[in-house]
């Protein structure tokens, strides 16, 4: 079989010249942007309510596992801020601005902000994980539909969802599940 593989470079190069003002949007992204740039204003908002979630955990956490569990939560809490960073990047690289508004994220975020007991460590550890676990399904579902339309927003996403999957992961071992 012949690989009858051609770019049609002048055809690119018109395009990229009269379509300057969509910045990073070329007509290779075949999603609907503005559902898109919504949704990953909706992971924003998801990533910024969690990273709230583990910092105040962290910060408040007592009891005799509490430096061990304290600083794995203080460990995502960082990570959950840079996830945040890196969908509002993506954001205003569609051409969308990102929606930091706290008086909005927690109804845009997909998991719920869960105060427990500080000398709780185990329902800490519990609600956190079904943080993550709610947060591993949407992701997915999001990648899925992405699907080939716009691989850097998959990729993104992609790589997001693997360290939310390693907090899981963290998260079950302190629990011993």
């Amino acid at each position: 079989m012949t690989d009858t593989f051609e770019l049609d470079i002048s055809r690119i190069r018109d395009e990229a010249r009269k379509r300057i003002d969509a910045g990073a949007v070329t007509s290779g992204n075949e999603l609907d942007i503005d559902r898109l740039i919504d949704l990953l204003n909706q992971v924003v908002a998801t990533e910024i309510v969690c990273h709230l979630r583990y910092s105040q955990n962290a910060i408040v956490a007592s009891g005799i596992d509490r430096a061990q569990v304290a600083s794995e939560f203080a460990e995502h809490a960082a990570e959950e801020l840079q996830h945040g960073q890196r969908a509002a990047e993506r954001i205003s690289q569609l051409g969308g601005t990102p929606d930091m508004n706290p008086a909005t994220l927690a109804e845009r975020s997909h998991t719920d902000y869960v105060a427990t007991d500080p000398t709780d460590l185990e329902q800490m550890l519990r609600e956190n994980l079904v943080a993550e676990r709610i947060v591993i399904t949407t992701y997915q579902e999001i990648v899925r539909w992405i699907g080939d339309a716009d691989p850097t927003t998959r990729r993104v996403m992609e790589s997001i969802l693997e360290e939310e999957e390693e907090h899981a992961d963290d998260l079950s071992d302190l629990l011993g599940l």
